[in-house]
């Protein structure tokens, strides 16, 4: 029997985006999905997914020295993507509801991984990064500059394609260690 109002993830599970569980919340899901989904709705070059983009961003905040908690909220934080999908900026601004939901399950996803989503410096560092990629990846794999500056980077990420399964396997891993560990590494 299916409810209309449940998704079913790729481990499985029967999951309301509207009235989202903690305990159905699975790493596995949020990699799978997030391999699978394409940055910039496909106005790229070629496919980046949703997946690598997290990666970049973790991988951004780790060589700029930031903490495991900033790390592991870059990692997750379009994680509400891998139930909801990826909408342009330009269209959420227009829908103030799908606003509210995201928001809403994207904060029990950083509550489900120990985040708090109301810690302002944690949460400031991770927009800084989501906006740094975005340029970067629109610089590469789109042809354009999204802001008059370039944001600073540390990193020199890889915006080309990798195959789905090496960037669940990756994210999935990177999840593990930075959610299973105490220690800044």
């Amino acid at each position: 029997m299916t409810d209309k109002k449940m998704i079913r993830t790729w481990s499985g599970v029967f999951f309301s985006p509207l009235d989202p569980h903690p305990e159905d919340i699975r790493p596995e899901d949020i990699a799978h999905a997030l391999s699978l989904l394409c940055r910039a709705n496909g106005h790229f070059s070629s496919f980046y997914s949703v997946g690598q983009h997290c990666l970049a961003c973790e991988e951004e905040a780790r060589a700029s020295g930031l903490s495991r908690e900033i790390r592991l909220a870059c990692l997750l934080h379009d994680a509400s993507e891998a139930y909801i999908s990826d909408i342009t900026r330009p269209v959420k601004l227009g829908l103030p509801e799908y606003l509210v939901i995201e928001k809403r399950l994207q904060e029990l996803i950083y509550r489900r991984f120990g985040i708090d989503p109301q810690d302002a410096g944690i949460m400031a560092e991770v927009s800084r990064i989501d906006d740094t990629m975005l340029y970067h990846e629109f610089l590469a794999l789109g042809g354009c500059a999204l802001f008059d500056e370039a944001p600073p980077k540390v990193t020199q990420p890889d915006f080309s394609f990798r195959p789905f399964s090496q960037v669940e396997k990756q994210y999935l891993d990177r999840l593990t260690v930075l959610y299973n560990t105490e220690d800044n590494i």
